[in-house]
């Protein structure tokens, strides 16, 4: 089992940079593909990014590539989503995902492991 909790949405401007981070407890982090997505009011929830077991690999939805950055730090069980440039359509609650899966998956499905979510929201 991996528990996980997201830190550091909050309301900031155009423009602004915002950095989330996901603190993971229980076992197998190091060995669990990791994602961080985002659901709109009224939109249906969409991945973001994810990174392999050690982080050789990265995936980004195609509108925040040159923005986003995820990282992880297996010593310190902690995923970080680095959001720079923000836009106001990246408002959304972001969670941080976790998968047994060898690749990333890049759907919700693929994830049996969720944390309870950060509100993120830009402002114009």
């Amino acid at each position: 089992q991996v528990q996980l909790v997201e830190s550091g949405g909050r309301l900031v401007q155009a423009g602004d940079s915002l950095r989330l981070s996901c603190a993971a407890s229980g076992r197998g982090f190091s060995t669990a593909t990791m994602g961080w997505f985002r659901q709109a009011p009224g939109k249906e929830r969409e991945f973001v990014a994810g990174i392999s077991w050690f982080g050789a690999q990265t995936y980004y939805k195609d509108s925040v590539k040159g923005r986003f950055t995820i990282s992880r730090d297996n010593a310190k069980n902690t995923l970080v989503l680095q959001m720079n440039s923000l836009k106001p359509e990246d408002t959304a609650v972001y969670y941080c995902a976790a998968s047994r899966a060898a690749v990333v998956p890049t759907t919700g499905p693929g994830y049996g492991f969720w944390g309870q979510g950060t509100q993120v929201t830009i402002s114009s």
